[in-house]
């Protein structure tokens, strides 16, 4: 097979308020806009050690091109989900409350360390993470 050589990770969410998410995203994780593009329907946010892209879909539009899936932004499941890995989870916990998270777990206590599960305001799941010294290898 031939080599594709080196990749490089983008996260993308869509959101159907994109002044909203840039809000959202930068008081809870400390993100910071970058560059708009796309005419302006795209914010690219950086600080989380790869770029992260909100990109403004209305709800109820089509998911993809003759799907039947259509948007919906109110807390949903999805196989795929962010974790934001933090020094201090429980101060991570209450910035992201305080800049319009929902709750969805306590702070939970684990060999590896420490978890948080929220939701962002745009029903996508995510989690924060604050390892221990042995992290995932404890596990």
């Amino acid at each position: 097979m031939p080599n594709p050589g080196p990749m490089q990770l983008l996260v993308n969410i869509d959101v159907d308020d994109l002044e909203r998410a840039i809000g959202f995203y930068r008081d809870a994780f400390g993100l910071h806009l970058t560059r708009r593009l796309f005419g302006g329907t795209v914010a690219e946010m950086a600080g989380a050690g790869t770029a992260i892209c909100l990109i403004s879909k209305p709800a109820g539009s089509t998911a993809a091109p003759g799907a039947e899936a259509i948007r919906d932004y109110r807390r949903h499941w999805t196989p795929v989900h962010l974790d934001f890995v933090v020094t201090d989870v429980t101060a991570a916990a209450a910035q992201a409350l305080t800049a319009g998270a929902a709750p969805e777990s306590p702070v939970e206590s684990f060999a590896w360390g420490r978890q948080a599960r929220f939701s962002d305001p745009f029903g996508h799941g995510f989690c924060l993470l604050q390892f221990s010294t042995a992290g995932y290898d404890a596990a």
